[in-house]
């Protein structure tokens, strides 16, 4: 009997690693890479390539990828499906659509949400500027945390054993000159922005790239989204950023009190 308990437990434990394996494929695809090869799966995940053709082998059984005719993969529609349902299903992305192209008319300049899921941050919605020269980010593609206005909003207001956990067992990259690597420095940074109760960044992402950002309270007055509006140096200057924040902010308490905070 005790052999017969051990078997299932085994078997379990198989299953569930299998799963936890094909979700990791599937993380591996993002706007920035949306083909991947056999090869590039294998190195990014670490699995050998026999295992990695099985589960896809069953992920596109399921739809959730296809097989080109160059033969790399590429996420199914299944993964839009959910998407789709996930979008439909989440009271944010019904009412954020009107409250960014408003602030988009207000401003001149691209609007965004970010959500931080884990150590990172993606964005979730995004409304174009009008302008040529404009600032624009891929959604769904990873982000820092520690770098860009918006990730320090999620950073700042997240939970301390998250916050704690980022800064101790992380090395922070430095995309630019501009990036704060310095761990007291970012801790110094963070207890800024949520004594103001917004952030700013200039080019610690992106070259000239400038964001303003503010955090989105749900009920709980928890904060798992920040709202931004970003665009190139030249035009955000000081003096516009201060014309720019009454509109960010008042855009993130619309949406605050949408998600049920009084």
């Amino acid at each position: 009997m005790v052999e017969k308990v051990e078997k299932r437990v085994r078997e379990s434990d198989r299953q569930v690693d299998t799963v936890a394996k094909a979700l990791t494929i599937l993380n591996c695809f993002s706007a920035g890479e949306p083909e991947l090869s056999l090869k590039a799966l294998s190195e990014i995940t670490g699995l050998y390539k026999s295992r990695i053709m099985r589960l896809c082998g069953t992920l596109i059984a399921q739809g959730f990828l296809v097989k080109t005719s160059r033969a790399t993969y590429q996420l199914g529609p299944r993964v839009m499906i959910l998407g789709k349902i996930y979008e439909e299903s989440h009271s944010l992305f019904k009412s954020a659509q009107p409250v960014l192209e408003e602030l988009v008319h207000s401003t001149g300049e691209s609007a965004a949400i970010f959500m931080r899921e884990g150590m990172t941050r993606f964005c979730v919605i995004q409304k174009v500027g009008p302008s040529s020269l404009r600032y624009s980010v891929s959604e769904g593609e990873p982000l820092p945390l520690h770098a860009g206005a918006p990730g320090k909003v999620l950073l700042a207001w997240a939970p301390e054993n998250i916050k704690n956990r980022f800064l101790e067992d992380r090395v922070l990259r430095k995309y630019t000159s501009r990036t704060i690597i310095a761990k007291k420095d970012l801790e110094r940074e963070l207890d800024s922005i949520r004594r103001r109760g917004y952030a700013v960044s200039e080019g610690e992402v992106v070259q000239n790239a400038v964001s303003i950002a503010a955090p989105i309270f749900d009920h709980e007055s928890n904060v798992t989204y920040a709202i931004h509006v970003g665009g190139p140096a030249q035009r955000l200057t000081p003096e516009r950023q201060v014309e720019i924040l009454p509109p960010l902010e008042e855009s993130a308490r619309r949406l605050s009190f949408l998600l049920g905070k009084e």
